[in-house]
């Protein structure tokens, strides 16, 4: 088989890494790729959101499965386009893609189908006042949130109504977002354990991957703003996940995939369920169309490359055996090194130094890369990850930020306690 991944940060890697290493690929193909992807696959100068051109990269090619990574070309229709090219693809179409593109929409779905989740409001610029008025009732502890898809930075959390109220103002007034911050979601804060799950979906049944923890805010001890993901570790600490993941498959994957089958949408891919463990059980705070970065890097370190495979194939055809959990091999860390200034403006450019290679548990997987006359350099905020697998998450996380410590770049910034049990310092700062 010839398989197609459409992206270019350190999830497509991560994906292009399994599928070179699950044996069940004849060719890899990344679309646009990033600096690191030629090391397994062959890069082709395709934008990820370009639907008619990665059709095309289907015909010429004879791709057999594409693997959609981001959220912007799902909603792109890319999915849509590369089907009637003829390839089975994983990935939701366009209006199955919705769960993710239109919080007001999930939202929907999940009071639609009993799925738990914080109590919200929606509003535009028309109903304002109806979101502040929500906010003040929360005391202003809540999230507002663009409903639109915001590259991972449409959520603020606030502490108080005058934060909210800036956050709803910067949406519908300063249009932070564009066209994404047009309606605008504010919930109430919830408090508790929070975890990601991942659900292999073939449109009916669902196939759920081990628990995952990733890293929003930017700094140590979850300070700053929040970004697209500063790390992620699996399994999670102290929770029983096989009691955990049954409740999840019962009361909200299987619920969500029956109420987008009977609108005629039936999802295909990975839906990624964000839930926060509350002392009144378990919450839903977002579902996802795909897979996330970065706790897909942890993943594949994690699990076996063929069987992952296996799934994946399967899923895009619509052939699952049936509903099922994977049992975890190993565990995995992995910590993001960002450039000076993220999730803000960043300086691209800088020469990267990377070590060689630690054997078959630690692997670099890029993002912001690129190659220029010969050298590595940054070309983004997120610019690598680091993932290690250990027989435990103590000895993973060890073994990533050994590697990390020798990863060389101008401004290398990244978070010291991924996977952490306690707080911890980290100088491994460029």
């Amino acid at each position: 088989m010839r398989t197609l991944i459409v992206g270019s940060g350190g999830r497509e890697h991560a994906l292009a890494w399994m599928c070179a290493r699950s044996g069940r690929f004849t060719e890899v193909f990344c679309a646009p790729g990033n600096g690191g992807t030629p090391q397994m696959a062959t890069n082709l100068s395709v934008d990820a959101t370009d639907a008619a051109g990665l059709a095309r990269v289907v015909a010429e090619h004879q791709i057999d499965l594409v693997i959609v990574g981001p959220d912007a070309a799902l909603a792109a229709g890319v999915t849509d386009a590369c089907l009637s090219a003829g390839a089975v693809v994983f990935g939701p179409t366009a209006a199955g893609a919705r769960i993710e593109t239109s919080k007001v929409f999930a939202k929907e779905i999940m009071d639609a189908s009993s799925i738990p989740t914080a109590a919200w409001r929606a509003g535009t610029v028309a109903t304002r006042d109806e979101l502040r008025d929500f906010a003040a009732a929360l005391h202003g502890k809540c999230v507002v949130k663009a409903d639109g898809l915001a590259l991972g930075k449409g959520v603020v959390m606030c502490d108080d109504l005058a934060t909210a109220e800036l956050a709803i103002t910067a949406c519908l007034d300063d249009q932070r977002f564009g066209s994404a911050g047009e309606r605008v979601v504010v919930e109430e804060r919830l408090a508790g354990h929070e975890v990601s799950v991942f659900a292999l979906c073939d449109g009916t049944r669902a196939h759920l991957l081990p628990m995952a923890c990733d890293y929003k805010r930017a700094f140590d001890g979850d300070a700053g703003p929040n970004t697209g993901g500063m790390g992620a570790y699996t399994p999670p600490r102290e929770l029983d996940g096989a009691t955990l993941l049954d409740a999840v498959a019962q009361d909200v994957i299987q619920p969500c995939l029956d109420a987008l089958a009977a609108r005629d949408t039936p999802f295909r891919g990975c839906l990624y369920a964000g839930l926060m463990l509350t002392d009144d059980g378990l919450r839903v705070l977002e579902f996802n169309a795909r897979f996330g970065d970065p706790e897909t890097q942890a993943l594949v370190m994690a699990l076996d490359p063929g069987r992952f495979a296996d799934l994946v194939i399967a899923c895009a055809a619509g052939e699952l055996l049936g509903n099922g959990r994977e049992p975890q091999r190993r565990a995995a860390v992995a910590v993001v090194a960002a450039a000076r200034g993220y999730p803000g403006a960043v300086t691209t450019g800088s020469p990267i130094t990377l070590p060689l290679p630690d054997g078959s548990d630690t692997m670099i997987f890029h993002a912001g890369t690129a190659w220029e006359s010969g050298t590595l350099l940054t070309a983004g905020g997120r610019v690598l990850a680091v993932a290690a697998a250990g027989d435990d998450v103590e000895v993973a996380r060890e073994r990533a930020y050994a590697v990390m410590d020798r990863v060389e770049f101008d401004g290398k910034r990244c978070r010291g306690d991924i996977g952490a049990a306690k707080p911890v310092a980290y100088s491994g700062q460029s």
